[in-house]
């Protein structure tokens, strides 16, 4: 370094008293023409506590605390020549210290010299890197520099081209220890390039790939020679043929190793059953949104596979028979059972009587009412060591929660969430049975002020309620609750939103169009808006309110013209669909007019009137509207 490290000092100054010589410390304040009275060395590798440092004041001064320390990283040694104390720490002492800063910081680092920049490169293990195709020619540069990468991530997005086989390829000869490889948007890559990869990275132990277009042979070849891998997560993979010809994937050697697998928006995930099927050390099985029949499937995985502790189904064709072949898995602790409506209480049941480890039951009836008090008495019966319970869309009464509470003495945390048998009664219930319970969440349920009376004097442990779109509920009951035990933590959200539900031609079961927000931390994918229809391929489309105003969704509405500042992310399927996901409404506001403006295209397949300035003008005649975009609409309107 070229010079100390100076600030403007006082006349004041302290010292610290520490034995040993090593960096100088001056602790002074703001006056810049006081000279350093008097400096203490410390060692560079001497950990030193302040409380245990003798502090000399000078008389006039007893202010330390507003005092500037000053970091001395060079001295003179008496012969006029200046010590460098940072150039004697050996190599891995810096690889040290930059491991505890962030990624912009270890930049910033690299940059002060020359050995630096060849530490900061050799000790980063982890790179994210943006994989358009021109990635290609920098590739032998960039990880000469960063020769030590066991953790890589290659993501490009669906408007630029990806790097193709030769950069992948050329990526595995250079990162021969590579453990974690992350793959988005690569559209690029095909079997070759994965083959290549999967020849080269046999140390692999996670691998996560999304909208990317390569396909079987890819994929069991890597399953084939990685035989290390612990975790596989696949989404949205487009290269596997679909149908009859569809070739199997795994088991391989990786199917040894396997404990996660996580499937996720697939039209042909059942290609994943070999592999599945094999992996006799799985711990977590994860399928989200894939299509299929699932019970065969699940059947066979409950014969071969007995050692489950995690499972996450979530809008899967899977049915009683399917469900309760799970409770083979006497280990099961986490159960997510998101939108599959052909499950009732019968499996609910069965999974209570086998799998009486069971620590985390989230469940989300999708309003078809088809999960209710037996099972959820079955759960209370069975499973005592229930930490965690999430109900949405499920209607139970005092009778289940009565059983829980008396029978589950670990649970904690609770949610109960679009349930329109929840009122007082329930609520009280709750605080006079649930002992154990912290966290308490309420959402969208008939809850008035009377049950926030209740909690005040039950659950002697709860830490924290959140009350969330609970009409019943005001300010006042919630100023009530917190002045009756200060120590509660208490959010509070009044905003009124009328349901939205559209009801099937059939007289059937109704369903919302609204999401509910992931609780305590469940791994729930954000989803866009539900879609119900008629046979005829139409809805019945009621009235959404917002603000005291009205939006018809019919034709006759075209003078209605509503301004929606939309922030949102776009999933895009390979196809010629793009879907809404993890949208949020910034402002809204009525105006007239005869078209609807977003501040985005939000995606393909909407009526265009005409673009301006970057805005899209819609045809507000929703007969000409693909009905998903419908029940988007609603959504948007039913939320806020």
């Amino acid at each position: 370094m070229g010079s100390s490290l100076s600030s403007p000092s006082s006349s004041t100054s302290s010292s610290y008293h520490s034995g040993g010589g090593g960096i100088q410390i001056q602790s002074s304040n703001s006056n810049p023409r006081s000279k350093m009275k008097s400096v203490s060395m410390i060692s560079p590798l001497e950990t030193t506590d302040e409380d245990d440092m003798e502090v000399d004041l000078d008389d006039n001064n007893t202010d330390f605390v507003n005092q500037r320390r000053i970091i001395v990283i060079e001295s003179d040694n008496g012969t006029g020549n200046k010590i460098d104390y940072l150039s004697e720490l050996p190599d891995e002492c810096i690889a040290y210290i930059f491991q505890s800063l962030g990624s912009g910081d270890r930049k910033k680092c690299s940059l002060v010299c020359k050995r630096w920049f060849q530490i900061e490169g050799q000790s980063r293990h982890r790179l994210s890197l943006d994989a358009k195709s021109d990635l290609l020619a920098v590739i032998p540069s960039l990880f000469s520099r960063f020769d030590s990468v066991t953790k890589l991530a290659l993501k490009c997005d669906r408007k630029t081209t990806s790097i193709g086989d030769d950069a992948l390829i050329l990526i595995s000869f250079r990162c021969r220890n590579l453990t974690r490889l992350k793959l988005r948007a690569c559209r690029e890559l095909t079997d070759t390039g994965m083959i290549g990869f999967a020849k080269n990275c046999l140390n692999l132990k996670k691998l996560s790939c999304g909208s990317c277009t390569f396909g079987a042979k890819g994929m069991n070849a890597v399953l084939n020679h990685c035989a290390a891998l612990e975790e596989l997560s696949v989404k949205r993979l487009r290269g596997i043929t679909d149908g009859a010809a569809a070739e199997p994937i795994g088991p391989g050697l990786a199917a040894g190793s396997l404990k996660t697998i996580c499937l996720k928006e697939l039209y042909n995930g059942q290609c994943f059953g070999p592999l599945i099927v094999g992996s006799k050390k799985l711990k977590t099985l994860k399928l989200f949104r894939c299509s299929g029949d699932w019970d065969n499937l699940l059947e066979s995985i409950a014969e071969r596979v007995s050692g489950l502790v995690e499972v996450h189904l979530e809008r899967l064709q899977v049915s009683d028979r399917g469900l309760a072949s799970i409770s083979n898995s006497p280990n099961l602790e986490i159960l997510h059972l998101v939108k599959t409506p052909e499950c009732t209480n019968m499996a609910l049941t069965s999974i209570a009587a086998r799998c009486k480890l069971l620590r985390k039951l989230h469940i989300d009836g999708w309003r078809t009412n088809r999960i209710g008090d037996e099972g959820l008495i079955a759960i209370a019966k069975s499973c005592s060591n229930l930490q965690e319970l999430v109900l949405i869309g499920v209607n139970p009464t005092c009778l289940s929660l009565g059983q829980l509470g008396s029978n589950c003495l670990n649970l904690e945390r609770l949610a109960l969430c679009g349930s329109e048998s929840i009122g007082d009664a329930e609520i009280s219930c709750i605080a006079a049975k649930f002992v154990a319970l912290r966290k308490l969440c309420i959402k969208a349920c008939p809850v008035s002020d009377s049950g926030m009376e209740a909690l005040a004097g039950g659950c002697p442990k709860l830490v924290k309620v959140k009350i969330k779109k609970c009409k019943g509920v005001t300010c006042d009951g919630a100023d009530w609750l917190r002045a009756s035990r200060q120590a509660l933590d208490i959010n509070l959200d009044i905003a009124a939103v009328e349901q939205v539900d559209a009801s099937t031609s059939d007289g059937g079961a109704q369903e919302t169009a609204a999401e509910f927000t992931p609780l305590f931390g469940q791994n729930a994918a954000a989803g866009g808006a539900d879609v119900a229809s008629s046979s005829n391929g139409r809805s019945a489309l009621p009235k959404a309110r917002f603000g005291g105003h009205s939006f018809e969704s019919h034709a006759s509405a075209g003078k209605a013209l509503w301004i929606l500042d939309l922030e949102l992310t776009v999933l895009r399927s390979d196809g010629d669909t793009d879907i809404p996901w993890n949208l949020e409404v910034k402002k809204m506001q009525k105006q007239s007019g005869n078209g609807v403006e977003l501040s985005k295209q939000i995606g393909k397949g909407l009526p265009m009137k005409q673009q301006k300035k970057g805005r899209l003008e819609l045809d507000t005649d929703l007969q000409y509207w693909p009905l998903p975009w419908i029940f988007l609409l609603e959504a948007l309107l039913e939320r806020h």
